[in-house]
């Protein structure tokens, strides 16, 4: 179903909240607002215009870092107050140089004893903090040297863990298989951030492959 302009119910300050989410990875980037003429903006250039409540000013996403977003398709919810912006982002989207402005996890205290034992929360967590060392660079950082070094040193590793881990695989040391697949698991995750591919790719493509074979 199609709308329009008129069809936006803004708020009585004259503004609507925009999800602006990526188009690919479909991963929440940030929320923001928009009135009218952002949106009207938005939809002309093909890239994010909001409005900011703090300078009371429009402002165009990426104006000065270069981190634009290029409009996919903007969509509007049932109740016409609400947007949500598909984007194919050229940069980070939150100013800390994170990827999303979505990043800090809120947990109760006993919480992140519990997350600690779900793999889910710790291959999230390592891939989050692989993406920060290729960004930040650290010195004395193995992760870094590795970005550093390039693809090539990065499918090098990868490589020489798979064969560690079938080396102990055969050997049926279970310490051992168990120590090789984290390294491989490690040095994996290295590779598709190098490349660009994030969990959320890979789980699509396992549920996609799972509902074939159902």
């Amino acid at each position: 179903m199609k709308s329009t302009l008129e069809d936006v119910t803004f708020d009585d300050r004259g503004l609507v909240p925009a999800v602006v989410q990526d188009a690919q990875t479909r991963r929440v980037l940030m929320l923001a607002f928009m009135n009218a003429e952002s949106l009207k903006r938005t939809l002309e250039t093909g890239e994010t215009w909001f409005w900011s409540r703090s300078r009371a000013q429009l402002w165009h996403k990426g104006e000065t870092s270069g981190n634009t977003q290029r409009v996919v398709d903007v969509c509007l919810d049932c109740d016409g107050d609400a947007l949500v912006v598909r984007v194919e982002p050229a940069g980070p989207a939150c100013h800390t140089g994170q990827t999303s402005c979505f990043h800090n996890v809120i947990q109760a205290a006993d919480e992140s004893q519990q997350n600690a034992g779900d793999l889910g929360y710790v291959l999230s967590e390592l891939h989050t903090r692989v993406e920060t060392r290729k960004r930040e660079r650290p010195q004395g950082s193995y992760t870094s040297y590795l970005f550093d070094q390039g693809l090539d040193k990065i499918l090098k590793k990868v490589g020489e863990e798979s064969s560690e881990t079938i080396i102990a695989a055969k050997n049926e040391d279970r310490g051992a298989l168990t120590k090789e697949s984290c390294d491989l698991l490690y040095h994996l995750i290295v590779l598709l951030v190098e490349r660009g591919v994030t969990l959320s790719n890979v789980c699509d493509e396992l549920v996609r492959r799972r509902a074939e074979q159902s």
